[in-house]
């Protein structure tokens, strides 16, 4: 078996569904603690996990129909499995590089790995510009989505287009938050989603919120003494209150999606200036979100009453 096949193996066995795929990511940054990027798609997997269940909660089985719930689900983990199939046999082949201290960047192209991600680590193997990386990986994935998820005829027709998608968007598409096993929460929020350019900003800011040394152990310890289910019991069980919305694990809500990618296009070869995605931004500062998230699901309550009431 070469190098490659074994790669794309273990990406495979890892991509079955949401929670393996945040184990993977997770565990592979506890092994390798430089590539910061690997914990930031664990955290936010875990909450693509939590979108996911909350669709077949007892809320928003109330305020949308099964159809489009149905939509969603299948939207969030298209990206969740595209992202994997592309992000972690590169994860994969720098464990390879760092274990046997031989960098073969040929293997990078028949992993067919963007050439705009190619230049990327090579310039993280010189100079072990850890920040730039991770902004590099998200800046690829990003990408990556949006020419086989967000452009794809079927979701920009059936989802991104109806007007529901709006209310999944202010309820939930585009926050993401950090938990700590303190029961804080920390997180951020963007309008936009649509917009390539708002979800590379987002991420960056999720990446300097995560890391930033006020709360960056709170948000590990999370990640290290919480295995993910892909239900916000997850994080319930540390905040001593509750939604009173249903929160179901993932394992038992769902059954495994089969996918598959024809083609497999570089991004890069087509979109100019890319060094403007490393411009510097005003970064993030740890704000504690408890009473906003609370809010959030105020508002979703509010909005499945009225939802009752009207049908």
């Amino acid at each position: 078996m070469t190098i490659v096949d074994n790669i794309l193996r273990k990406m495979k066995a890892g991509n079955k569904d949401n929670i393996s795929r945040t184990i993977m990511y997770e565990d592979f940054y506890k092994k390798h603690p430089e590539i910061r990027w690997a914990l930031l798609a664990g955290m936010v997997s875990r909450n693509a996990g939590w979108n996911m269940t909350d669709l077949q909660s007892k809320w928003f089985q109330k305020i949308i129909s099964s159809s489009f719930r149905s939509k969603l689900f299948h939207t969030f983990e298209r990206a969740n499995w595209t992202i994997f199939a592309d992000a972690y046999p590169q994860l994969l082949w720098y464990e390879h590089v760092k274990k046997e201290k031989n960098i073969d960047f040929n293997l990078l192209e028949k992993l067919q790995v963007s050439s705009f991600m190619q230049k990327e680590w090579k310039h993280f193997l010189e100079k072990g510009d850890v920040e730039r990386l991770c902004t590099a990986l998200i800046v690829n994935e990003q990408h990556v989505i949006e020419e086989t998820v967000m452009k794809h005829p079927l979701y920009r027709r059936k989802v991104f287009s109806s007007i529901l998608y709006v209310l999944e968007e202010h309820a939930h598409m585009s926050y993401v938050i950090f938990p700590t096993i303190k029961g804080e929460v920390y997180g951020l929020y963007v309008r936009n989603f649509k917009q390539v350019s708002s979800r590379i900003w987002l991420g960056r800011q999720l990446y300097h919120l995560l890391f930033h040394p006020d709360i960056y152990q709170s948000i590990f310890d999370f990640s290290r003494h919480t295995l993910p289910s892909g239900s916000r019991a997850d994080y319930e069980q540390y905040m001593g209150w509750t939604t009173g919305n249903t929160s179901p694990t993932l394992r038992t809500t769902y059954p495994i999606v089969q996918h598959h990618w024809n083609e497999k296009i570089d991004w890069s070869l087509s979109v100019t200036n890319t060094e403007k995605f490393f411009s510097p931004l005003k970064k993030a500062q740890p704000i504690e979100r408890t009473a906003w998230l609370k809010i959030k699901w105020i508002e979703l309550y509010l909005l499945k009453k009225f939802t009752t009431l009207v049908t």
